[in-house]
């Protein structure tokens, strides 16, 4: 299992202090056998759209929005929670923060921009 990123979350990741960097990965930390079952779906939050499923995990001021694709996660973005944060107040929307981003079509813009770039680590 291979943690990738595509050129815009590592450029994302890449801008941040090292200490955040370090802290975001220990964030995520997943293991082989976490990509079996319904470990993830426990341990972050999901995001469904038609046959996508994308996971979010929190870490201090920051969200990673990722998916496990051929074994492998695929870090999408690296952002911050108050960019989350100001999209979901303009959308004002009654309905949790993971259902609100997963019919936004303008978040999966945002998370589909990297997909034809990737960078593995």
């Amino acid at each position: 299992m291979q943690i990738v990123f595509n050129e815009i979350s590592s450029a994302e990741l890449s801008q941040l202090a090292t200490p955040v960097q370090f802290q975001l990965i220990e964030a995520l930390n997943i293991q082989p056998v976490d990509l079996e079952g319904d470990t993830l779906a426990t341990r972050f939050g999901v995001l469904e759209r038609k046959e996508t499923k994308l996971y979010r995990c929190r870490a201090g001021d920051y969200r990673i929005y990722f998916a496990v694709e051929g074994g492998n996660v695929r870090v999408h973005r690296v952002l911050h929670k108050n960019s989350i944060a100001d999209f979901l107040f303009r959308s004002n929307l009654p309905v949790s923060e993971d259902e609100q981003l997963a019919k936004s079509k303008n978040f999966w813009k945002l998370i589909e921009e990297g997909a034809s770039t990737l960078r593995v680590y």
